[in-house]
């Protein structure tokens, strides 16, 4: 057994902006001069010291003050309105390791100013795990900074272009206005997972954000299945990107029943710990039916299901493999799955039996962080 105590655990670290990301930057001076002027942006309080208690962060403020100590911004109106501010934080139990003010002008261009590190160079050491270290800031350059430091940026901004404009949108690793969203993303991360499953008979590429908007790029080579799946997708909020090619030439059993597997995987992934999920979740109309799907991704696959079509195939898809494919994706996900539909119309029954199962895994993958246990008395899952 290793010894716990020769081991160097490497330290992560937040970089965080003041203006604009904890207080509110005035729109015009771009400078609080007053302390009648600090207003701290929603929420942020609850969230810092949420994520101060909980996590396990080095924290440092890195601030650019255009011509702090000058004429045109006078370091006593600075030293007023900071004082205040950590006197705030503090009394909230929030307070920073270290904090890095730099007071040049943009058209100095010194290398201490972000998004340079000058000022920062004490975390280019073996100590640090800048990798999994984020800056959170409200402007571009604080996107910058992450890339230069070596980590990902959390961009409070709700510019969609900018971005990728500046080609800096794989340094990002969340862009929000909202900070219980940051919170959320710094507990449990990007829930996302890709899954790649090749064999002689079908070749599988997933991708799945949980914490999506719902786009989806959805080919199997079977367009009825196809629109199954993106309603997967579309109805439970996630971003489902499905990618196969099967041996269609044969039939349809292995593109289906890999397809479930291969995305069972992908849930199962992308749900990690499961820390703060709902962990259950569905009953809705279509027309002439009532379907109803119940899960629970509670590591134990179980399918029950109650439904009867009287067409061989609704479009290209064979409507015996609708059983298959749940049986496939329950065991995969590891998720007791429980299905009943009644119904005259066969599309709508299969279109309803998806639909539900989308909005059963919405409510199921809905996490509150501030409750942020495992949802079972077995102490896991």
């Amino acid at each position: 057994m290793a010894n716990l105590d020769n081991i160097n655990f490497k330290k992560k670290v937040l970089f965080i902006d003041r203006d604009g990301t904890i207080i509110v930057e005035p729109p015009v001076t771009f400078q609080v001069d007053s302390i009648d002027q600090i207003e701290f942006l929603p929420s942020v309080l609850r969230n810092l010291h949420f994520i101060r208690q909980k996590l396990d962060f080095e924290w440092a403020m890195v601030s650019n003050q255009d011509g702090l100590g000058s004429t045109v911004y006078p370091q006593e109106n600075f030293d007023r309105v900071q004082k205040k501010l950590l006197q705030i934080l503090h009394n909230e139990d929030i307070y920073f390791d270290q904090i890095f003010i730099d007071t040049s002008f943009p058209e100095d261009k010194l290398p201490t100013r972000k998004p340079g590190v000058a000022l920062l160079t004490e975390y280019f050491s073996d100590a640090y795990d800048l990798a999994g270290s984020f800056v959170i800031g409200d402007r571009i350059t604080d996107v910058e900074l992450a890339k230069n430091l070596g980590c990902k940026a959390i961009f409070i901004s709700d510019d969609t272009k900018i971005l990728k404009e500046k080609e800096l949108t794989e340094y990002c690793a969340l862009q929000t206005t909202n900070w219980n969203a940051i919170t959320e993303f710094l507990f449990a991360g990007e829930r996302t997972a890709t899954i790649k499953r090749k064999t002689k008979e079908t070749d599988i590429f997933i991708q799945i954000n949980l914490d999506g908007s719902g786009k989806c790029e959805i080919n199997s080579g079977l367009k009825f299945f196809d629109h199954m799946l993106e309603q997967i997708g579309k109805h439970s909020g996630c971003d489902l990107t499905i990618q196969v090619q099967g041996d269609l030439q044969v039939d349809e059993h292995h593109t289906i029943e890999d397809t479930a597997i291969a995305l069972g995987e992908a849930l199962g992934k992308a749900l990690g710990n499961k820390r703060g999920v709902e962990r259950y979740g569905f009953c809705l109309p279509m027309d002439d039916c009532l379907c109803a799907v119940a899960l629970d991704f509670g590591g134990r696959a179980w399918l029950v299901f109650d439904a009867e079509f009287k067409r061989e195939y609704i479009g290209d898809l064979p409507t015996e493999m609708i059983l298959h494919f749940f049986k496939s994706l329950s065991d995969a996900a590891k998720m007791n799955l429980n299905i009943k539909a009644d119904g005259d119309n066969e599309h709508h029954k299969i279109e309803g039996i998806f639909k539900a199962l989308a909005k059963a895994i919405k409510m199921a993958v809905k996490r509150d962080i501030y409750q942020y246990e495992l949802p079972s008395t077995k102490g896991i899952i």
